[in-house]
């Protein structure tokens, strides 16, 4: 199998969190063997969502707690305090909390936290076809402009409307998102549309796709109907988040533990996580979603913003192909310069599925005195696996110049792509959500999707 990009030549280098004016700012800590630090926040558990991929929807059998206010103030002056550059408040669905999700934004702001993120199920932007809505939406989007919020996501489950709302309970959210994100975009504020990469992504043609439901000869035929299914899936999706007037995309990959997971000593405090069959995809079967995002994503890099790295899901795929075995990708910063904090205590953890690692509280952590550890790769957590892929060569030239050397000459592909995800993310203005795109500039992207 291989793998082309090519790259526009004069497209400057840069990355998510990395702009010109911030480069002196990490050379510190790369020095340190340290990334720019990311603390996820779950300030509630509670929803008002029915999404079968999810472990906090409604009526699930949990303990629903909200994070104190004086808790999460003091979590993020202590963010402030040792340098965490990024800051997202997840849920749960935090705009049930607003107007305390609004007060906690404006204190990461005012503390010094440059990166603040937060998202929605959709559920205030139904009633499109009601009287008022359009005034209900221009405060909504105006009162969240108003504050130093970077990013807000809004969750797209398929490609096709139907499967998504009967998905989530929430009848009407599609046409109510195509009739609010223009009103999001004249208050300043450009939504991201966030997949969790799902059985149910294509409607029928991906939930009717089962190895036991069709007479395939081989599980090599299997897997090849798999990829064709989910690339057709995946293009229908980018295109209809692209029509419904979406700038930004980023991709979640599959949430779930198994049994030899479980053994290998993840134990999910984040409760995103499901054993539910939607979510669950055998080693092969992950190896053709990377496969169908790496041959999807490039064809949509033009119209829109995709955060999702390609050379993170290139070595993802190759982590779950026999080939890969040998080159894994680098391991997770999770519990070292990226954090997870839950809802029901407030402890913090390494990631959202090391739930037997308990650190404690955040404001009790020295992040200086915790060492280096990047052998973690139990999960497929996008928010802090991504990362690490992308700023594991930045540290590796200070840190291990001959492991650096031997994967970028001898892994021309992933060379390649990691190259291409820099001017990209560059070009993306590191996925600026209070910018519009500027990806329709002629000239400035020129690619060919891998094959």
């Amino acid at each position: 199998m291989t793998f082309a990009v090519t790259v526009a030549p004069r497209e400057e280098i840069g990355l998510l969190m990395f702009t010109p004016s911030a480069v002196f700012r990490y050379v510190g800590q790369f020095a340190r063997n340290r990334m720019p630090g990311q603390v996820v926040i779950q300030i509630t558990n509670r929803c008002n969502a029915l999404c079968p991929q999810c472990g906090m929807r409604r009526g699930a059998d949990i303990h629903r707690s909200d994070l104190p206010d004086e808790e999460i103030r003091r979590t993020l002056d202590a963010c402030a305090a040792q340098g965490v550059q990024a800051v997202s408040f997840t849920g749960g669905e935090p705009l049930l909390m607003l107007d305390r999700l609004i007060g906690w934004i404006n204190h990461a702001g005012r503390a010094g936290i440059p990166f603040i993120r937060t998202g929605t199920n959709g559920f205030l932007l139904r009633g499109a076809e009601h009287p008022g809505f359009e005034d209900r939406i221009k405060g909504l989007a105006e009162r969240l402009a108003a504050t130093p919020l970077r990013n807000f996501w809004i969750s797209i489950d398929s490609c096709v409307p139907q499967v998504h709302e009967q998905m989530r309970g929430l009848k009407g959210v599609v046409a109510g998102i195509e009739k609010a994100l223009p009103i999001f975009h004249a208050a300043g504020l450009y939504p991201s549309a966030n997949l969790g990469v799902n059985r149910m992504v294509g409607g029928k043609a991906t939930t009717g796709l089962h190895p036991d439901g069709f007479k395939f000869k081989t599980r090599t035929a299997y897997l090849q109907a798999f990829l064709r299914a989910y690339t057709v899936s995946l293009d229908r999706f980018f295109r209809l988040v692209g029509d419904l007037g979406f700038t930004t995309v980023n991709t979640c990959y599959p949430m779930s533990i198994d049994e030899s997971e479980r053994q290998a000593g993840l134990n999910a405090v984040y409760a995103a996580t499901t054993t539910e069959r939607v979510v669950r995809f055998a080693a092969d079967e992950k190896a053709m979603l990377y496969k169908a995002l790496l041959d999807t994503i490039p064809n949509h890099r033009r119209r829109l913003r995709i955060f999702s790295p390609l050379s993170a899901i290139y070595m993802l795929h190759r982590a779950y192909t026999d080939e890969g075995k040998a080159d894994l990708s680098h391991g997770c910063r999770g519990g070292v310069d990226f954090f997870f904090i839950d809802a029901v205590k407030g402890n913090v953890f390494p990631c959202g599925y090391r739930g037997n690692e308990n650190m404690g509280k955040f404001w009790d952590l020295r992040l200086k005195s915790l060492r280096p550890d990047n052998r973690c790769r139990r999960c497929d957590w996008e928010c802090f696996r991504d990362p690490s892929e992308l700023c594991a060569p930045f540290l590796q030239v200070l840190f291990a110049p001959a492991t650096l050397a031997r994967k970028m000459t001898g892994n021309p592909v992933f060379r390649r792509l990691w190259l291409e995800d820099l001017r990209y993310y560059r070009l993306c203005d590191f996925f600026d959500g209070r910018r519009p795109p500027a990806l329709e500039k002629p000239g400035r992207m020129s690619m060919r999707r891998p094959s």
